[in-house]
């Protein structure tokens, strides 16, 4: 996982209520257990659409979604987040996300950012036009324009999200703990370790 300490660039302006995952990404796109090449088929139903913000050159390669409200919610295909980290997206910000969402997004880098309809309204705007910068260390979100939104992360998440460690690389800082561990079961009670054949 890579560390994001900040994400800085225009955002494609969605605001849409209730995206859910199976908008992020079809089924057909699920038989595969890799992550790239996921972008392609992400929003392929609105991308459908002429006019649409994700085929728009204007914001091609937006590293930042605004979304609208329970964005996220439907299945909980892990695939979503990583259609959209194939997208280039390393944030999104809405009002609120699905909780399985949300939790597959910090698992796979995708920083999701809660914030009031007031502050999403104005981000929309801002997104037409101008970037928008997202500090993770101050927990902050700043346009050009002075505007400057605070919004909350969960301190753990907040430690991985800058560290970019996973839940792999949170077992592999405990290694030489969990070595030590496995040596004393192995001397103290050697019928728990499987013998060689």
């Amino acid at each position: 996982m890579q560390p994001i300490s900040t994400v800085e660039g225009r955002a494609y302006p969605l605001g849409l209520k209730n995206v859910d995952t199976d908008i992020i990404i079809p089924a057909e796109w699920l038989k595969t257990v890799s992550r790239t090449g996921l972008g392609k088929g992400a929003f392929q139903s609105l991308r459908a659409v002429e006019g649409n913000v994700f085929d728009d050159p204007e914001f091609a390669g937006s590293p930042i979604l605004i979304a609208g409200d329970n964005f996220g919610c439907g299945s909980s295909r892990e695939h979503a987040a990583w259609a959209m980290a194939d997208l280039g997206i390393s944030a999104v910000i809405a009002p609120s996300f699905s909780d399985i969402f949300s939790g597959n997004a910090f698992k796979n880098g995708l920083l999701a950012i809660v914030l009031p309809q007031t502050a999403i309204d104005r981000l929309l705007e801002v997104a037409k036009t101008d970037p928008i910068h997202i500090d993770l260390e101050t927990q902050t979100v700043t346009t050009p324009f002075q505007d400057r939104f605070e919004f909350e992360i969960d301190p753990f998440r907040k430690h991985c999200l800058l560290n970019g460690v996973d839940e792999i690389g949170l077992t592999l800082e405990s290694s030489d703990a969990i070595s030590r561990y496995e040596g004393r079961v192995a001397q103290d009670r050697p019928w728990l370790v499987p013998s060689a054949i």
